[in-house]
């Protein structure tokens, strides 16, 4: 059957958008380079006008220069449409990505439209509420355990801050500051005057007072104090 009728050939699949893209862009700098061949060709053909004299050789050479010339504007149209079609390509493939960008969006947010919907099966409000009552109670329970082992068992309840005051306005009074703001039981100890205690009267004026020098005693050959004779006789 295939050798009468033939087998079906497979079709090809047809050419995406950057395929045409790059398809129409290479041959968009086919034609640059022919384009820059006649650029070429013309400069050569304007130096060639400008050295020969007027006659029919500048004409021949006007004429070969208009040729190319007519070539290159021809070229350029070509090459202009080819650019309109890949700017045509462009457009499409943009929106072709825009839309292929929104669809995997909108499957990104079905599926986190489903999980939220599932999560939020397994909270409710009333429970974080009844929750948060709970925390609340566990912390007022806390303080008070922190109170009752804080409390201090020497102190007693009836103290009167009033007479607490006084005795301590009492105790303020009592201390005698010097100009330094130093207690006096603070300051260190003076040494005491020894004239101002013995009140002895100042010597005449006139006169200065001579030191008293005390009497030298007699020493006995070996140096010792010589004891008086009186002192022996009795």
């Amino acid at each position: 059957m295939k050798r009468i009728f033939g087998a079906k050939k497979d079709k090809e699949p047809p050419p995406s958008i950057n395929d045409a893209s790059d398809r129409i862009n290479k041959r968009g700098e086919n034609v640059d380079e022919k384009i820059k061949k006649l650029d070429a060709e013309l400069a050569r053909y304007k130096e060639q006008i400008k050295k020969t004299r007027p006659g029919p050789a500048q004409e021949a050479v006007k004429a070969r220069a208009m040729r190319v010339l007519k070539q290159k504007r021809m070229y350029e149209g070509q090459r202009d449409m080819l650019y309109n079609q890949t700017f045509n390509l462009d457009q499409v493939a943009f929106a072709a990505e825009g839309l292929k960008d929104a669809q995997q969006t909108m499957s990104a947010l079905k599926s986190a439209n489903k999980e939220l919907k599932g999560m939020m099966k397994t909270v409710k409000i009333q429970d974080i509420d009844s929750l948060q009552d709970e925390m609340m109670d566990l912390m007022d329970v806390s303080s008070e355990i922190q109170e009752t082992l804080g409390r201090s068992y020497n102190v007693p309840d009836d103290i009167d801050e009033e007479e607490l005051m006084g005795e301590l306005d009492a105790l303020e009074a009592d201390m005698d500051t010097e100009a330094d703001g130093v207690p006096t039981y603070l300051q260190p100890d003076k040494e005491p005057d020894v004239e101002a205690e013995l009140d002895l009267p100042a010597p005449p004026s006139g006169h200065a007072a001579v030191p008293l020098r005390p009497t030298p005693q007699a020493e006995d050959e070996l140096g010792l104090p010589a004891v008086p004779r009186a002192s022996l006789r009795g």
